[in-house]
């Protein structure tokens, strides 16, 4: 068609009174020209014209993937196709008599196509992450690390085909060649080799999933996972700050991941509190019959009284006699205390779930004796669980003198300048 369209314009021509040669070169320009302008309406119609209509399609459609297709601009990277293979059909039926140009058209269309056709590719994975986020399988199983890998390798391949193109070589003859550089590759592509092996055992051990908690001391991570790609894990931190860690890091190097935790909905509280060994010591009978005062342990001050005082009496032990038979402390009475209200808060689980409720001693130490809370909070979040925490320890803190206790505190400034006047007094 081309070729017939260009012969009535050169007979035109020369009815006109151009030479044949004049005419010849002024009917290949016309041409040149003729199908520029064919190229940019048709990219306009199928750009403004075409993907408008099939985008309000897809606006009417339920689906979601159309919708993500388009906000991709996959369609608009598809439309750059069209004027190409105009150009392309041109150059093969209309420049035969300028083989060096049609080759060389056709060389530039042939690399703008493979060029194009990558950015395309590009895109559909795009889409296709976003698709798969939609699904929820993607919470358990993030696959971009994998689709970063297929860009990666379409782009080798499409940059070989340009490649052997500008060289004029065959593609398989230039792939060949490239294993002689193959370490070299492999040295470039370390990172990425690494970051895909890791990926995968990653995923396929469910070791860490975007939104999981992790902490890495070694990385000053700590906070939610945002992204793990090919190359990087993003972790936002809880000071809002982003960390990005290298994928095969997490194999290679021990992390933290509190999934298991937030799946529980259980946080562990594990704190002591020091008392003064000094303040130890056992109850008198007035201060027993004031704890019977206390809702929470008065059944239990009652039963280990009446316990105690069956045991003294069968070994003939004298109730004045203190050494020689078993009494009460105010420490074991402030341990059954503690056990006693944490059973009872509403924000702890209680020594009849599955979850360890524990108000234990701990090796004594110059501070003193370390009464550890052991226990599990219904809270998880980090929040609310402090909130939890700190209401605890500020009732377990401020009940501490009803028990005759005290608690260990090295002395400040302030205690050493009242020792010394009132040695000087």
């Amino acid at each position: 068609m081309n070729l017939n369209i260009g012969t009535k314009i050169q007979d035109l021509l020369i009815q006109y009174g151009f030479t044949q040669e004049y005419a010849f070169y002024t009917k290949t320009g016309i041409l040149v020209i003729l199908i520029f302008l064919l190229s940019l309406v048709a990219y306009f119609i199928t750009k403004k014209v075409l993907v408008n209509i099939i985008h309000n399609f897809a606006k009417k459609s339920k689906s979601e993937w159309d919708d993500i297709l388009l906000n991709r601009h996959f369609l608009n990277r598809l439309s750059h196709l069209v004027p190409a293979v105009i150009i392309y059909v041109f150059a093969r039926n209309g420049l035969n008599d300028f083989p060096n140009w049609s080759n060389l058209v056709l060389s530039a269309i042939n690399i703008y196509v493979i060029f194009i056709g990558m950015i395309i590719v590009n895109a559909f994975l795009d889409s296709l992450h976003e698709v798969y986020l939609t699904m929820p399988a993607s919470k358990d199983r993030p696959i971009k690390g994998y689709l970063q890998t297929v860009s990666i390798f379409v782009f080798f391949i499409g940059g070989i085909f340009i490649i052997s193109i500008i060289l004029g070589k065959s593609p398989y003859k230039l792939l060949a060649s490239l294993g002689a550089i193959a370490a070299i590759l492999i040295l470039v592509f370390k990172d990425s080799i690494l970051g895909l092996v890791s990926g995968i055992q990653l995923s396929a051990n469910q070791m860490v999933k975007i939104g999981d908690w992790i902490t890495m001391p070694s990385r000053n991570a700590d906070g939610d996972v945002l992204e793990i790609t090919l190359n990087t894990v993003k972790v936002k931190n809880f000071d809002n700050t982003i960390v990005t860690i290298p994928t095969y890091a997490l194999m290679s190097e021990s992390f933290q991941n509190w999934k298991g935790m937030q799946d529980a909905k259980a946080r562990r509280i594990a704190r002591s509190v020091f008392i003064d060994l000094k303040s130890i010591t056992f109850c008198s009978k007035e201060m027993l019959e004031k704890f019977k005062q206390i809702k929470l342990i008065n059944d239990y001050i009652i039963e280990k009284q009446a316990e105690i005082d069956e045991q003294n009496k069968t070994l003939g032990i004298n109730q004045n006699d203190r050494l020689s038979g078993r009494n009460i402390t105010n420490i074991e009475v402030f341990r059954k205390y503690c056990e006693a209200y944490l059973n009872s808060h509403p924000q702890i689980y209680s020594t009849n779930s599955p979850y360890t409720l524990l108000v234990r001693h701990l090796q004594p130490i110059e501070k003193g004796l370390p009464v550890q809370i052991y226990a599990f909070c219904k809270e998880t979040t980090f929040v609310k669980f402090e909130l939890v925490q700190a209401d605890i320890f500020d009732h377990i803190l401020a009940v501490i003198p009803e028990f005759e206790l005290s608690i260990f505190q090295s002395p400040s400034s302030e205690d050493l300048r009242n020792i010394n006047l009132s040695n000087i007094q």
